[in-house]
């Protein structure tokens, strides 16, 4: 039997970039790994995304939808979906991230953020594909409850239930409203900045580069602003968080600011929850404990969404089961 590294070769000389060099590149938290690959003056991304939990399938169609629709996803240029390898169009190393960590980041912020909350508000202007799954309240609260296994070491079948009970009627609130395509993991580090391209011109929504999209839902509106903005990895410069919410309702007449803003914060706190979660599965797990380093921002996350009245249940059980000086630990 073929080993994955000589499958993934296979596949690359199918697809023409067989003696093309490769160059391992930065990956994400799940299995899936990225080589850049070199052919003369082109360059590719390889993705290998390995059955049985790849999301090759996901990944092609989502990316497909993003493109009908005038939006910026990588080109597929081969794809072997039954053995999870996908040869990507090169976005380049552009990320809004590493942008962000650069020279010229302070005057370069405001710009990136604004033109990818105003790809956001055309995205959600269009109706959601019909036959995608619903991020619905039962599964951001199954998302919500990793934190009780990984963060608090498993919990009392009586905690269980005072979590379920003190989410339950937020998360019904939050996700009861218009829907959209939600691409989940909508943040700096998967968005990328292309406006030297060709075929994006020096404004548009194309300058922005879309990647990660694999796991995208039909979901609430305000689930993609939030994980922009309250980003676990970075922290924003003071004030622009509000600007892009006010920026993103002043767009979106039709929508009562109101309750986008006590969505915004319930899926906020969810978000917070379930990542602190997915850190502490990712130390323990894969041993991958830099994820750690980023809990304290996300508690801030957290407490500051905690403040909203909707979230007043699940204020009062962090207080109970979850006193401050037990958030931010490591176990």
């Amino acid at each position: 039997m073929s080993t994955r590294g000589e499958q993934r070769r296979a596949f690359a000389a199918r697809a023409g970039w067989g003696e093309a060099k490769g160059t391992p590149l930065a990956g994400d938290a799940s299995a899936r790994r990225y080589e850049r690959l070199v052919r003369g003056a082109e360059t590719a991304v390889l993705m290998d995304d390995p059955p049985p939990g790849g999301s090759v399938g996901s990944f092609l169609r989502i990316a497909g939808l993003l493109c009908g629709m005038g939006y910026r996803a990588p080109a597929i240029l081969a794809a072997d979906e039954a053995r999870g390898f996908v040869l990507l169009e090169d976005f380049g190393d552009d990320s809004f991230s590493s942008l962000l960590a650069g020279p010229g980041a302070a005057s370069l912020e405001r710009t990136l953020y604004a033109a990818a909350t105003d790809l956001l508000v055309d995205l959600h202007h269009r109706p959601p594909p019909s036959d995608l799954p619903r991020y619905n309240a039962d599964w951001m609260l199954a998302d919500a409850a990793l934190f009780l296994e990984t963060a608090l070491r498993g919990a009392s079948p009586a905690m269980s239930a005072e979590f379920d009970a003190a989410w339950r009627d937020a998360l019904e609130a939050a996700t009861a409203g218009p829907q959209a395509l939600c691409l989940r993991d909508f943040h700096a580090g998967n968005l990328m900045w292309l406006p030297a391209r060709s075929d994006t011109g020096s404004d548009g929504l194309r300058r922005v580069g879309l990647l990660d999209f694999q796991d995208a839902r039909s979901g609430p509106l305000a689930y993609d602003l939030v994980s922009l903005l309250q980003d676990a990895r970075r922290d924003l410069g003071a004030g622009l968080e509000a600007a892009m919410v006010a920026r993103y309702l002043s767009a979106s007449p039709g929508l009562g600011a109101d309750a986008f803003r006590a969505s915004y914060a319930i899926l906020g706190a969810q978000r917070a929850v379930r990542i602190v979660g997915v850190f502490h599965r990712l130390a323990k797990r894969d041993g991958k404990p830099a994820y750690l380093g980023h809990l304290p921002r996300v508690w801030r996350h957290l407490d500051a969404n905690l403040a909203h009245d909707a979230l007043a249940p699940v204020r009062d059980w962090f207080a109970r089961r979850v006193p401050v000086q037990m958030r931010n630990v490591a176990p």
